[in-house]
């Protein structure tokens, strides 16, 4: 790697010290709060139709899913994870020129229609579409949201604002599960219709929004249409960023991480719903009758029964986690240097991996949820920060689309191989046909057994409890194999963190 820094003269390596806690949170302005809100309201929406995408996908037809296999799945999402990421490499630079509250109000307008499209077309093709526009969406939202941020902000209290939006952003990917399983207990359509309900309240935060350095955009777009500052093509410009070096390791070494940190939300829930008997924890809290509290049903993610956890509520521990505790892991880690705190967050992602594949033990699970989740409140919240920090003046933006860009090679790489991966080594539908076939049926009934119906059909010919053929299915495949196989490709990215911080430590100390 060249010494050279030239390539970086427009952008500031420095580690800036921050202010106290409660200084960092005195110092934060109203229209960070604001943007705050906003992203709350999109990410309670966004996380109701996400967190439950893979149960819908593999949900039959006759309850209201869309029956499809997990490759089929995997299309959706490795489609809607390259529309959503690489989009805010271009709008970025867009709403850096344009405006950032004229970008969010399109944005808004657009995810509306993504939800709607998903209700009114209950199809493999009417979910892929509604996918593309929700993506579309938030690729278009992500960057004004992320710019009025930094602009709002300073870099003695960056760590902290940055902490602080990422536990917003979890306040509501814990609200919009919780939405999810209800209304889906009612019909899968409610949870769209909900979803679409809900991001309209944006339209009220834009009233009360004040786009940070207006002036001085409207000054520079004056000079550049006047002659008297040159400004590049947008896409020439982006490109022109995008090769310097730092940006393109970056890209690079966080490539991996993305992989890994998408499967939890894309593949674990599918795995829960399959193989981890959550009625454990409801009895070790309740009792055996488990609970009627209608409170403690919603908050906790219960079916409505009342007697076990739904797959939505045990991966809730992670946003309700993040949104309880963020800013305090931010306090911490902002003592230390970015890459050092990235490198410790995805090190214990990776064994969060690890936990899940060994076990389907529902405590173990939840353990391994909480791995997890200090981790990503490690690493997730300083990529921002980092990329904020070292962008170039008027281009604060377009840097924060690019944070999406490794999240988009990695998440991409996810959504097409890890619902395979999964399908390969875990896919209980594939293992009950498979027993069907060993315990007799015929390969001509075997075939006709609607996609999502294995199982049940499974436990109707046999005439064996579900809770045992489940514990025979999974004690004879190695269903732990694919959790392995993406912790391996975690280690990658812990490597490339590990190397990428000495480098940029040698860049500021020559």
């Amino acid at each position: 790697m060249s010494n050279s820094k030239d390539a970086y003269a427009d952008n500031d390596l420095r580690e800036v010290k921050q202010l106290g806690m409660w200084a960092s949170i005195a110092s934060l302005s109203y229209i960070f709060w604001i943007v705050g809100g906003m992203e709350l309201v999109e990410r309670i929406a966004y996380y109701g139709v996400k967190a439950s995408a893979g149960l819908y996908a593999k949900a039959p037809v006759s309850e209201g899913g869309l029956g499809i296999s997990l490759g089929d799945y995997g299309v959706i999402i490795g489609i809607w994870a390259m529309m959503q990421t690489f989009v805010p490499v271009f709008t970025g630079g867009i709403s850096d020129r344009v405006g950032y509250k004229e970008t969010i109000f399109a944005s808004t307008i657009i995810k509306i229609c993504g939800y709607l499209v998903m209700a009114f077309f209950p199809s493999f093709y009417g979910f892929l579409f509604g996918a593309i526009l929700l993506a579309a969406g938030t690729g278009i939202f992500k960057p004004g949201i992320q710019g009025t941020l930094v602009l709002s902000t300073g870099r003695q209290n960056t760590s902290m604002a940055w902490g602080i939006f990422y536990q917003v952003v979890n306040i509501g990917g814990f609200l919009g599960p919780l939405v999810a399983v209800h209304m889906r207990q009612l019909s899968w359509d409610n949870v769209f219709y909900a979803c679409a309900a809900i991001i309209s309240f944006n339209f009220l935060f834009l009233l009360a929004y004040k786009e940070p350095g207006k002036e001085a955009r409207l000054e520079r777009n004056r000079k550049i249409k006047s002659g008297e500052i040159h400004q590049e093509v947008l896409w020439k410009d982006a490109w022109h960023e995008l090769k310097k070096p730092i940006v393109i390791y970056y890209m690079l070494v966080f490539a991996a991480f993305w992989f890994l940190f998408n499967s939890l939300f894309d593949v674990l829930p599918i795995h829960i719903s399959e193989w981890v008997d959550t009625s454990v924890i409801v009895t070790s809290l309740f009792g055996p009758e488990g609970t009627s509290n209608g409170i403690l049903q919603f908050w906790l993610g219960l079916d409505n029964t009342g007697t076990k956890v739904m797959p939505e509520g045990m991966l809730n521990l992670n946003a309700g986690m993040i949104m309880t505790s963020c800013f305090l892991v931010a306090a911490l880690t902002a003592k230390y240097r970015i890459t050092t705190a990235m490198l410790a967050g995805c090190l214990l992602s990776i064994l969060a991996f690890v936990v899940i594949g060994a076990t389907n033990t529902a405590w173990m699970m939840v353990l391994a949820i909480v791995m997890f989740s200090f981790g990503e409140m490690m690493i997730s919240p300083k990529k921002n920060e980092f990329m904020g920090n070292i962008a170039p003046e008027g281009k604060k933006a377009m840097y924060l689309g690019f944070v999406m860009l490794p999240q988009g090679i990695g998440w991409t790489l996810e959504g097409f191989f890890g619902p395979k991966l999964y399908e390969m080594y875990a896919s209980k539908e594939i293992f009950s046909l498979d027993l069907l076939a060993e315990r007799g049926m015929s390969a001509s009934d075997v075939s006709a057994i609607p996609q999502g119906e294995a199982f049940t059909t499974l436990v109707a010919y046999t005439g064996e409890p579900a809770k045992e053929l489940t514990t025979l299915l999974y004690n004879t495949h190695n269903i732990g194999m694919a959790w392995y196989i993406i912790a391996a490709i975690g280690t990658i990215s812990a490597v490339g963190i590990f190397l990428y911080g000495k480098w940029l430590l040698k860049l500021q100390r020559s």
